[in-house]
């Protein structure tokens, strides 16, 4: 290049680096996912037509054994649209149970897939697209958001790793809210706060922008106002709508931006230890937030004006212990003595962090949230340590 020219965009480069810290808008880049979306009450009635529409024809329905009975009975309703069943769907995303999928898939001859449930089945047609290129529905039955995402979880040897292609990414979501007035208080909550935890990481995300954090801002107020009601009436219809909605919008933060350290904490725990998915976020969200409140304020403002809080941290757990929630790794069976090999795991291939990750600090965050302590203030200094 030209000296002259090399200098005249150098200067402009300094010049635009100076306004852009003058104004309140930060420059981002922002990429939009292809999916159609479905929303409603009773909309699984038009599967079949769904299928056809997108260009299928006979669709392998996929779910865990405990959904067997109601995936039999949409095959009936689905008839010649329905290629076959594979019940076999489990956390975390085995290759064995996928290696297995994939025979099923071949023997039945279907042209796309249809995964009913929450993030096993929904992970397991992820993993199938990826490998087949196949056309794909996901029908969520609870709040885990997966299904707005290109990211897949795979487990081998006890070790999760996740990848991210467009070719995960179903083509379709279709939300039925009538399908999720039979899921348990229990599980409610701790999917809930499972896809709050997808939009709290957006907010202090490296690649965050202004249209991803404004629904992240959304989602998360959806869910903290409809949870306690979804808890203490599951058979609210507006109480699921409003947290269904809200699921939808965390899981599309959690698809247009990169994962954090709580993410990478839930996998490494998840994968390794075979601690449940939901549950273990639930556990360790308040703990992370705090890890990270010091680095990244302005998002724990927004974090906290969401919550309805004055802190984010505090306020995440004190929303987890009013959902009665799991709250501490010792109640979902985590072994203690683990917890030093949990930590040194975190730091392979460790996510991205608004502060730096440290092992003795990480640890440090286990063990509270092994214990079920309440995570720091804010306004404690770092070097504190509460009783």
């Amino acid at each position: 290049m030209h000296a002259g020219a090399a200098g005249w965009l150098a200067s402009r480069f300094e010049t635009s680096v100076t306004r852009a810290k003058q104004c309140n808008v930060m420059p981002f880049v922002y990429t939009g996912l292809p999916a159609r979306v479905v929303f409603g009450f009773g909309t699984l009635a038009d599967l079949a037509n769904e299928i056809r529409g997108l260009g299928g024809s006979r669709a392998l329905l996929l779910c865990t054994p405990r959904q067997l009975r109601d995936v039999q009975a949409l095959s009936i309703h689905l008839g010649h649209a329905c290629a076959g069943v594979f019940a076999q769907a489990v956390m975390h995303t085995p290759i064995e149970v996928t290696e297995r999928a994939l025979i099923a898939l071949r023997e039945c001859r279907a042209d796309c897939i249809v995964a009913l449930g929450g993030g096993s089945p929904i992970g397991l047609g992820k993993a199938l697209a990826l490998r087949t290129d196949m056309l794909q529905i996901a029908v969520p039955t609870t709040y885990a958001g997966s299904e707005a995402t290109p990211v897949l979880g795979e487990t081998r040897d006890n070790i999760k790793t996740t990848q991210r292609s467009l070719a995960i990414l179903p083509e379709m979501i279709l939300y039925d809210v009538e399908l999720s007035l039979t899921l348990p208080p229990s599980i409610s909550a701790a999917s809930g706060l499972n896809a709050i935890a997808h939009a709290v990481e957006a907010l202090y995300a490296r690649d965050a922008n202004p249209l991803t954090s404004s629904l992240a801002v959304q989602g998360i107020q959806a869910l903290a106002t409809a949870l306690p009601t979804v808890v203490s009436a599951p058979r609210d219809r507006d109480a699921r709508a409003e947290a269904l909605y809200g699921a939808w919008l965390c899981g599309v933060c959690l698809a247009t931006v990169g994962m954090g350290l709580h993410h990478k904490l839930c996998h490494t725990l998840g994968g390794s230890f075979e601690l449940p998915h939901a549950q273990t976020h639930a556990v360790l969200l308040p703990h992370a937030v705090a890890y990270n409140s010091a680095a990244a304020p302005a998002a724990m403002t927004r974090i906290a004006r969401a919550l309805g809080v004055v802190d984010a941290a505090q306020g995440l757990f004190d929303l987890a212990r009013r959902l009665d929630a799991p709250r501490s790794l010792e109640q979902l069976g985590m072994s203690r003595a683990a917890l030093a090999h949990a930590a040194d795991q975190a730091l392979t291939d460790p996510y991205w962090s608004p502060r730096p990750i440290e092992r003795e600090r990480i640890l440090l965050l286990l063990e509270d949230a092994y214990l079920g302590r309440r995570p720091q203030s804010t306004s404690t200094p770092q070097g504190d340590r509460h009783a």
